[in-house]
């Protein structure tokens, strides 16, 4: 889990640690879009510095598993009650692009799926 297919490419676990990055961003994001002004603007977060900081190839996998598990199980929960009239809330990407509230919970979902089938081989 820890060993790097090659230099410079994450081990599993630090795709793990980036999934739960992308959790913690992605929580923040889904919380404030109900209620600050719209358009929602999504603020980029440096995904290379958060896994080379947090040091996930030193954590037991276990833990590693389980926060990830936790934080989506939580997510699911805050997604489940977001009022379907705000999933029209415009956001604004940090390349510019207009998308909506709803495309960005896809988004999450999407961007999850394709790092666990790198995890899952």
């Amino acid at each position: 889990m820890s060993m790097r297919p090659v230099p410079g490419k994450w081990s599993k676990k630090e795709i793990l640690g980036h999934l739960i990055d992308s959790a913690c961003n992605n929580h923040s994001r889904f919380v404030r879009a109900q209620f600050e002004e719209p358009p929602f603007r999504v603020v980029q977060y440096n995904q290379e510095e958060w896994v080379s900081n947090q040091r996930y190839n030193d954590m037991p996998s276990e833990q590693l598993f389980n926060l990830w598990s936790y934080y989506n199980k939580h997510i699911a929960r805050v997604v489940s009650y977001i009022y379907k009239n705000k999933l029209d809330t415009p956001v604004i990407l940090p390349s510019g692009e207009r998308v909506t509230f709803y495309w960005l919970i896809e988004n999450y979902l999407n961007h999850l799926e394709l790092h666990l089938k790198q995890l899952l081989g």
